[in-house]
């Protein structure tokens, strides 16, 4: 066989001659060799060609502009006197970054209708040309990440190793599971039939919805804004995001970044289309005729607007609303696993500053770790160093100080021991930036209003059970009208555990670990004051779709029967001949499709049908 078109050892052929044989058991002749080898050959320069076209385009994006003089504001604030243009400044430095012009009702119906247009030429893609444009954009999130990274820093306040955790590694990771899973989600799928209809062919599709809107919050500029992107393109959406004010400078070199994924596979870039406005333009996009649906990552009283508004045009509606996260301590945790603990502790309270949708706000701990839990954490509070290249950053503006003050102020006076912190922080070297001292606050109270309002900053509070017993652990941790994320720690053989993950009040919940749910793309959302719906996973996918119930005749094209349909029975037909015949007619059908045992259905339900036809 040495001269076949694969040109492969000879040994080799054979090995996979009789590997072929043995598997298909087929007997190829001889003579037939040269032919499957050919055909091999010719697979093989498919598929390689196949992966080629499927392998990320590199493409370059600019970098947003910088001011070229370092202008630090004696007032940073977004809204200026004077102007309708939002103000935009870093807000760690108080550094002038530049203006950003808000969008008109009428841009946002311009951006509207162009997201339509580029929609319904990608609605006819396939799920590998989407897959493709989302392992491009991957690629280039791998190869930028210090940039994305630096811009997102820059307009947020946050530190470089919280924009890699919050804005790189949750968006690969979307952007992964999307390109291995989304397919699987969104496939066309069989149902199940019965008796009656056992004729029929019954499936479930989802399609696109359109054109669908997100607005988003400011915490996570890069990831808050891509996420929904992702979910939007691989379900076959055009989308528009509103992104918020407090990090308008940073969303159009975020929204090109996609946009350039989608020219490198020759797609319309206006599928993705962002908005800045005031929130009095806000309602012009969440009642919008032209959008099919609203996800909405915010506070509670800017979603009761969105959602009036949504109602308008019956808009649905996801929302996630942050919460007041409890993360319990039993004391069944193994000495070894502590300090781990106590890592995790930290890093769930004080990522971002604490301004993390689903970070710790309660620790609840058994009384029997207590005591040691607040002396592991109190040095390590204090020790606590705020900047961007320390280890917290800044606040994204002053607005919300004299609320955490007047918090932690009530608590203490209701008993509650401030033992770090509390306070805002006038950095030395930037004394306009906006930072609050990372905070401890320990005897909390399920009473104190700090114990039942989201912080959304650096602020560490601990609440002690009231006993070891997993009812008054429960009673303590649902007490707000929160239920969005959760943990709890314990050793894995604790019968408290499977209690809590079970009664909690929460729509998401790690065990032994913080945050895990979303690292895996689990449904993301809550319950109660933290919102309706859910994003990421296949629910999330799904949810941005059209779910079309299909249901068609398994033999009609069986000629020699006639095809076999439904048809209307004599006895049923209009006028209706007898009702009381048609009536025992049609419950000879019900018992035929319905009683139990077949004995009993052939007996009973046919002897009614042959009665009454």
């Amino acid at each position: 066989m040495a001269g076949t078109p694969m040109e492969a050892p000879r040994s080799l052929l054979i090995q996979l001659r009789l590997a072929l044989q043995e598997k298909t058991s087929l007997d190829i002749p001889e003579s037939a060799w040269p032919f499957v080898w050919s055909g091999l050959a010719l697979f093989a320069v498919w598929y390689i060609a196949l992966r080629e076209n499927d392998k990320p385009i590199l493409y370059k994006v600019p970098s947003p502009k910088i001011p070229d003089n370092a202008e630090i504001l004696e007032e940073p604030v977004i809204k200026v006197s004077g102007s309708t243009a939002v103000q935009c400044y870093a807000p760690a430095t108080g550094q002038f970054l530049g203006f950003v012009n808000p969008s008109s009702p009428n841009a946002i119906d311009r951006a509207i209708e162009q997201a339509k247009t580029a929609q319904e030429q990608w609605a006819t893609t396939s799920f590998r040309e989407r897959r493709a444009v989302l392992g491009t954009l991957l690629q280039h999130v791998l190869d930028n990440q210090e940039e994305i990274c630096r811009v997102a820093c820059l307009d947020s306040g946050k530190s470089m190793v919280d924009a890699q955790l919050g804005e790189i590694l949750v968006t690969a990771e979307k952007l992964e599971w999307t390109i291995k899973h989304g397919e699987k989600a969104l496939r066309p799928s069989s149902r199940p039939t019965n008796l009656l209809m056992s004729y029929k062919r019954n499936t479930v599709y989802h399609e696109p919805l359109g054109v669908v809107a997100a607005l988003v919050s400011w915490n996570y500029p890069f990831h808050n804004m891509i996420g929904p992107i992702i979910s939007a393109l691989f379900s076959g959406n055009g989308i528009v995001v509103k992104v918020s004010e407090q990090t308008a400078w940073s969303s159009g070199y975020f929204a090109s970044i996609v946009r350039g994924a989608l020219v490198a596979h020759g797609h319309n870039p206006s599928l993705v289309q962002t908005v800045v406005c005031w929130p009095q333009t806000a309602s012009h996009l969440t009642s919008h005729p032209g959008i099919s649906h609203i996800t909405f990552i915010g506070s509670r009283p800017v979603c009761h607007k969105v959602a009036a508004s949504a109602a308008k045009a019956l808009i649905p509606v996801v929302a996630e609303l942050g919460g007041k996260d409890a993360c319990i301590i039993l004391d069944s945790v193994p000495n070894r696993d502590v300090p781990r603990v106590v890592e995790t502790l930290l890093r769930g309270s004080f990522q971002a500053a604490g301004q993390n949708c689903i970070g710790i706000e309660r620790i609840i701990a058994a009384p029997r770790i207590y005591d040691k839990l607040v002396s592991l954490l109190e040095p390590r509070v204090k020790a606590l160093r705020l900047g961007q290249d320390k280890d917290v950053g800044a606040l994204i503006s002053d607005s919300s100080f004299s609320r955490l003050e007047g918090l932690i102020a009530e608590a203490v006076e209701k008993g509650a021991r401030l033992l770090a912190g509390g306070k805002q922080y006038i950095h030395p070297d930037h004394p306009k930036g906006h930072y609050f001292t990372p905070t401890l606050l320990v005897d909390v109270t399920p009473d104190m209003a700090i114990a039942n309002e989201e912080c959304f900053a650096p602020v560490m509070t601990i609440m002690k059970a009231p006993s070891n017993n997993v009812e008054d652990i429960l009673a303590v941790a649902n007490a707000p009208d929160f239920g969005l994320g959760s943990s709890v720690f314990g050793a894995e053989s604790d019968p408290r555990i499977p209690v809590i993950v079970k009664k909690i009040k929460a729509g998401m919940i790690a065990v032994n670990d913080f945050g895990a749910t979303y690292a895996v793309q689990l449904p993301f959302g809550g319950v109660a004051g933290s919102g309706y719906g859910r994003f990421a996973g296949e629910e999330g996918l799904r949810g941005l779709c059209n779910v079309k119930s299909v249901c068609e005749d398994r033999f009609g094209s069986w000629w020699w029967f006639g095809g076999i349909r439904t048809s209307i029975p004599p006895a049923m037909r209009y006028p209706v001949p007898d009702q009381e015949r048609s009536w025992r007619f049609a419950r000879g059908v019900v018992e035929m499709g319905y009683a139990p045992g077949w004995g009993r259905k052939l007996a009973k339900g046919l002897g009614s049908i042959i009665g009454n036809a």
